[in-house]
């Protein structure tokens, strides 16, 4: 009797998908192959390379072996065909949604993005000829009607930044194919341990994984994740003949991995944002421990939103793991394990903009700076910030007030980030 195939669990996953020790030396461990390129056997298999009739390696901008380890590792953990991985999260979204998109074409995007994203969105893509449609992430109406013939794609983040908002990923993904189109989510702030969009129905995943699969602090980097399950044979852009290489249809040609292909034999080869082989070792590491850590970040998040919910100088705390929370109903189906780390709250004070500012000055275990995702805790005041690009309007459709806090919540001891959070409310005037 044939024995059927182990389905490995996602902690036997995270440590060694995509590499097996290396079969010269015996290094346990990732080797760093900190290369520009690599040598050809011959010239024939050298075409072979460079027509993609072969897979292999020929330069570091395109791939590398310590990256290839990262990418199928992330892809083994989101449950995706494959993976390519970027210099940063904004440089994944912009070779996704590049390799999607050609000029007139049009996205539907929730207005709970990072600020980054809004401002790539709104000013990049329109010299691109691109337009994008944002809209209330929390009405499913407002999507449909914003879908044109020209969408191309949905676009929409688990967790949202800074709100704290699930995305109803299954609803949107029943929407999107009903009109032919994938749905691109932003995993960021969940990681594959707490939520796996694939898994209810989004075709792309992105991450910038200088948060918390890094975790770290020390690499920038991005990813994009894909299904392998959407049709992209109506798509010109993954289906037609492609001019850079003799009219090759990536997508008749590698089927459920022609967008990957495309997008890193075109998109990525052409805009140059590659990853360096040093930081996907080091994001390497950060997954080996993704699942320990998410584990302390929620159960400290969990303790310290219940904190400032019941403090009398915090008027409002946005967690979607606290039961009166209007996206408590979605974390528990999307993210049953927790709504991640980084959550907002705003102060109780008659010059709110005025009390952040001492609050954050009073911290001491909290790093004041522009990232989340660390093992340490961390915080800004988006506005002024990681936000400030945006106008008013914008920032009121984000829904950043003047006086929001947001947190990351890191490992230290739950005691330790309690008192700290205490004796800062207590330094406002």
């Amino acid at each position: 009797m044939q024995r059927s195939k182990r389905q490995f669990g996602f902690e036997t996953r995270m440590l060694h998908a995509g590499h097996v020790p290396d079969a010269v030396t015996g290094a346990r461990a990732v080797p760093i192959y900190q290369t520009t390129s690599y040598v050809f056997d011959n010239t024939d298999y050298a075409a072979q390379l460079f027509e993609l009739k072969q897979y292999g390696n020929i330069y570091t901008r395109i791939n590398n072996p310590t990256t290839a380890v990262f990418e199928e590792r992330i892809a083994s953990l989101e449950n995706g065909t494959g993976a390519v991985a970027t210099a940063s999260g904004m440089a994944a979204q912009f070779t996704a949604l590049m390799t999607l998109l050609e000029p007139g074409d049009e996205i539907v995007a929730s207005t709970h993005l990072y600020g980054g994203t809004v401002t790539q969105f709104t000013h990049t893509f329109k010299k691109l000829s691109v337009k994008v449609h944002f809209v209330d992430p929390t009405r499913i109406e407002h999507w449909e009607q914003a879908i044109t013939p020209k969408a191309r794609a949905l676009y929409g983040e688990t967790i949202g930044n800074p709100q704290g908002s699930l995305l109803d990923i299954e609803s949107l993904a029943e929407l999107a194919h009903a009109h032919r189109i994938p749905l691109v989510v932003d995993n960021t702030f969940a990681t594959p341990y707490l939520c796996r969009p694939i898994d209810f129905g989004a075709d792309i995943v992105i991450h910038s994984a200088t948060k918390f699969i890094g975790g770290h602090g020390n690499s920038i980097a991005g990813v994009i994740v894909e299904s392998g399950k959407f049709d992209y044979s109506h798509f010109n852009t993954i289906a037609a003949p492609s001019p850079s290489y003799h009219d090759l249809k990536f997508y008749e040609t590698f089927g459920h991995y022609g967008f990957l292909m495309k997008a890193r034999a075109e998109t990525l080869r052409d805009t140059g944002a590659a990853l360096s082989p040093f930081n996907a070792f080091l994001l390497i590491q950060g997954l080996e421990t993704l699942s320990v850590r998410m584990d302390r970040h929620v159960d400290n998040a969990r303790a310290i939103a219940a904190f400032l919910y019941g403090h009398p100088r915090v008027e409002w705390v946005a967690y979607a793991g606290l039961p009166d929370s209007p996206y408590h109903t979605l974390a528990q189906k999307y993210t049953p394990k927790g709504p991640g780390a980084v959550f907002t709250f705003g102060l109780k004070a008659d010059n709110p903009r005025r009390a952040g500012q001492q609050f954050i000055e009073a911290l001491h275990l909290f790093s004041h700076l522009a990232n989340v995702g660390d093992v340490r805790s961390l915080v800004i005041h988006p506005a002024s910030t990681t936000h400030q690009q945006l106008s008013d309007e914008e920032l009121r459709q984000a829904g950043v007030g003047p006086g929001m806090i947001r947190l990351s919540i890191g490992l230290e001891t739950t005691g330790d980030l309690l008192w700290d959070l205490e004796q800062a409310l207590a330094a406002i005037e």
